[in-house]
């Protein structure tokens, strides 16, 4: 992945216990994935969603990213669109 700046603010970060889950069964940091969701690598989402996000960074709505984890399990991160973006959750 070339470019990893952050491009918004994560707020607090939340995980699901299933989430938590998928990456303990797959030995994988919750790290790797929000790096890549705060850089702008949507994943898994479809273009339209894609556009959207884009979009999103610059007018602070909602931020959705998909990933799968090495098992195969597929994780959600969505950043919420309140101004400051208070939260983050897996």
């Amino acid at each position: 992945m070339g470019d990893a700046r952050p491009r918004f603010t994560l707020g607090q970060l939340v995980a699901t216990p299933g989430a938590l889950q998928a990456l303990a069964d797959a030995g994988q940091s919750p790290l790797e994935f929000i790096k890549r969701h705060q850089a702008g690598d949507w994943g898994e989402v479809p273009d339209e969603d894609k556009l959207e996000n884009e979009f999103s960074v610059t007018h602070s709505f909602r931020i959705l990213s998909a990933y799968r984890t090495a098992k195969g399990v597929r994780l959600w991160l969505i950043t919420e669109a309140d101004r400051v973006r208070r939260i983050t959750a897996m």
